[in-house]
């Protein structure tokens, strides 16, 4: 009997499991593993919710007409060609991407770093993983120089590469592809035949609505499927619904119709009550635009303060465009850390991160890269308050900074990587974190 894939638990869930553990057993830590947004729900979207409790039956498998209509109009807001028959709704977009590399098939080249489930999607269902570096000072989409490279060599040695995963914003960088890289990614899939799977969950979150993430189905809208979901404008992740278009022409047509038949075995149809709730969320009602509006702010506010104490402990950061996520490198305290602390890895300086001082970060390794580069990347997203009042003012507050609690977690960022960087005759924190009060 042939070896089943090998499945490893994502490394943010695993993360953010060990970090509860320990702060359920009175330690004082710092979640900064994931990014789940630590935000509360839109009253009127919680509203719609309960009021649509009783929908109990399986409903179609690409989604409610209402939903797919919505999904639809959100789009063509954004510029992009979306018939709702070319939508399709499933639990969380998070599901659909893993059944789009089902539907599409053959090989998958990703970014390098990227998402740390596109690699181990692929593999579940028996792809080989292509993986291709990001231009310099960019992220979520491969260089279409190296991609080109990449697909024919590997066509030559007999693998078939048909797709190409990219995510606009970028998780784990925080960064945004410029309009020229989607444009010639465009080009290469285009040459390639290439279908592109374009992750724009983070879309709604460029700190500057003047220049917003640019979709790849902008420029190849024939190859391109577009997904996206409430998980992170709205913060509602538990409530797993997200969309897909797929594109017009024979050739989406028919990966419509294989994304249909897989979603039928898998999850039959999304939840019946979220799929009200989400297709009032995308029809976005002026409520909705001003909570989304309000959260990205927040976002900028907290990453850009947190961002400064990164480059001030010595480490390179490229400015955040988007999101809630910092990818510091390093690489200028190398000897200091391999002297002082005995790192040399990336997983090795965010397990002694984790594990010293409490403050829990992933290191490169799990988003792709090799062990050796010393980057890192960290979630704000927990940092705005534990409870509903709290994240509320967070939203509210002329000056998130002011917050004592956004301050206070902040401050231990800054508190950690003092403490880290600093020579060992004047180290300042104890070797094991603090207890709480």
């Amino acid at each position: 009997m042939p070896e089943p894939a090998k499945v490893t638990l994502s490394a943010t869930l695993a993360a953010d499991e060990a970090l509860a553990r320990r702060r359920a057993a009175g330690e004082q830590v710092l979640i900064m593993a994931s990014g789940e947004i630590g935000l509360p729900v839109h009253p009127e979207l919680r509203a719609r919710l309960a009021a649509a409790a009783d929908r109990s039956t399986y409903g179609p498998v690409a989604g409610s007409p209402e939903l797919r209509s919505a999904a639809a109009g959100y789009w063509q807001r954004r510029g992009l060609a979306a018939d709702p028959e070319l939508v399709v709704a499933g639990p969380g977009s998070k599901a659909l991407l893993f059944a789009l590399i089902m539907a599409v098939g053959g090989d998958v080249v990703i970014p390098r770093p990227s998402w740390v489930s596109y690699a181990a999607q692929a593999e579940l269902v028996g792809a080989r993983v292509l993986k291709v570096p990001v231009p310099a000072g960019e992220g979520g989409v491969p260089d279409p120089d190296l991609l080109r490279e990449t697909v024919l060599a590997a066509r030559a040695a007999g693998h078939d590469p048909r797709s190409v995963v990219v995510t606009l914003p970028d998780n784990p960088t925080g960064a945004v592809a410029t309009p020229d890289t989607v444009r010639r990614l465009g080009e290469a899939a285009r040459e390639l035949d290439l279908v592109i799977i374009s992750d724009e969950i983070y879309c709604d979150l460029v700190f500057d609505p003047a220049t917003p993430a640019v979709s790849p189905a902008a420029f190849a809208p024939e190859r391109t499927v577009v997904t996206t979901g409430l998980t992170k404008n709205l913060a509602v992740g538990g409530w797993r619904t997200g969309v897909a278009l797929l594109p017009e022409g024979a050739a989406g047509r028919r990966l419509h119709a294989r994304l249909i038949a897989i979603a039928s075995q898998i999850w039959s149809s999304p939840p019946a009550p979220v799929q009200v709730a989400a297709a009032y969320a995308l029809g976005e009602p002026p409520e909705i635009v001003a909570h989304v509006a309000a959260s990205r702010r927040l976002h900028g506010i907290v990453a850009a303060a947190t961002a400064e104490r990164f480059t001030a402990a010595g480490a390179l950061l490229a400015p955040v465009r988007a999101t809630c996520y910092l990818y510091p490198d390093f690489e200028p305290l190398r000897e200091r850390l391999r002297s002082v602390h005995g790192v040399r890895t990336g997983t090795e300086l965010a397990r002694l991160l984790t594990d010293r001082y409490g403050v829990g970060v992933l290191g490169a390794e799990a988003f792709g890269e090799a062990a050796e580069p010393l980057r890192l990347r960290a979630a704000t997203s927990r940092f705005y308050g534990e409870t509903a009042e709290r994240q509320h003012a967070a939203l509210e507050a002329a000056d998130p900074l002011g917050l004592p609690w956004i301050r206070a977690a902040i401050d231990r960022v800054d508190e950690v990587l003092t403490d880290l960087t600093a020579p060992s005759t004047t180290r300042l924190l104890p070797g094991r974190p603090h207890q709480r009060a």
